[in-house]
């Protein structure tokens, strides 16, 4: 019987169980039918934060970002050539402080650009400031234990 995996949807926020061999092939939310990991990064709330955070045991990396932070635009599309590069084996996602200021005092940040890596419900790495994509996928991939 394969691994499997818990996979917080960052739509809607339920939480599935994923089998590891499965994770490539584009599974889908069980309750909304939103792809739970289709490569690419996700805007999230508060609330669907603390339940990933919590809940997820493959790798959910999150920007806290701003929109008015050149270095946070800057850095968007390396995020995203990021999330392509980890395909399957990670998660990435995004958090506005901005619109959502009680998640940036919870988690103690205090500069933006900031990556937090979550796993097994627990936060293992962070880093501020914009880096490149490699830099972004090296940082997941040395921190955490990437599925496939």
């Amino acid at each position: 019987m394969a691994a499997a995996h818990k996979l917080t949807c960052l739509e809607c926020g339920a939480v599935n169980r994923v089998p590891e061999d499965k994770l490539g092939a584009g599974p889908k939310c069980g309750t909304c039918g939103t792809r739970l990991n289709d490569h690419k990064v996700r805007e999230m709330d508060a609330n669907v934060l603390a339940k990933a955070a919590k809940n997820d045991s493959l790798p959910l990396l999150v920007d806290f970002w701003a929109p008015w932070c050149g270095p946070c635009r800057q850095m968007a599309p390396e995020f995203a050539k990021a999330a392509q590069a980890l395909g399957a084996g990670a998660r990435l996602a995004k958090i506005n402080t901005e619109d959502h200021p009680k998640v940036s005092a919870k988690n103690n940040i205090r500069g933006i650009p900031t990556m937090i890596l979550y796993q097994n419900g627990r936060e293992i790495a962070r880093q501020s400031g914009a880096v490149p994509a490699s830099a972004i996928e090296g940082f997941v991939r040395q921190k955490a234990k990437v599925a496939g």
